[in-house]
């Protein structure tokens, strides 16, 4: 799943390629997220959630996130974090999304910016079903 070579640098980082086949896009800067906090749904060895779903928050996602003891859309200052609201743009866990999409609550997807790696964990057309362009 993870290169075992260093690729431009970055030991055990997967190649930044989206569901698509195609170069990984953007997901967020503002607010600036990915497991590497570079704007990226980039993942690696470390990244054992693989944050990897860029997804588009929801007011029902962020209800479900919270009560599955998640609470992203709480700020926490101490750790740089402004909370998220509705119409913000995250790298979410794939676990979490497919979670998300069995009860009800998964928010839209947008592929571009989706690392391949998800699809370790949740189909294409289940992915394709949310998905949303990037703007």
């Amino acid at each position: 799943m993870f290169d075992q070579t260093p690729e431009q640098g970055r030991p055990g980082r997967a190649p930044s390629i989206n569901v698509l086949g195609g170069a990984l896009q953007p997901c967020s800067i503002d607010p600036v997220t990915g497991f590497y906090r570079d704007g990226c749904c980039n993942t690696g060895r470390e990244d054992v959630g693989l944050h990897t779903v860029c997804v588009v928050m929801t007011a029902a996602f962020l209800a479900f996130s919270k009560a599955q003891g998640n609470d992203l859309s709480t700020p926490m200052p101490q750790y740089g974090f402004a909370g998220l609201k509705p119409g913000d743009r995250w790298c979410l866990c794939a676990s979490r999304w497919k979670e998300a999409l069995e009860a009800g609550a998964a928010p839209q997807v947008v592929l571009e910016a989706t690392h391949a790696v998800t699809l370790h964990v949740v189909s294409l057309d289940e992915l394709k079903k949310y998905a949303v362009r990037l703007q």
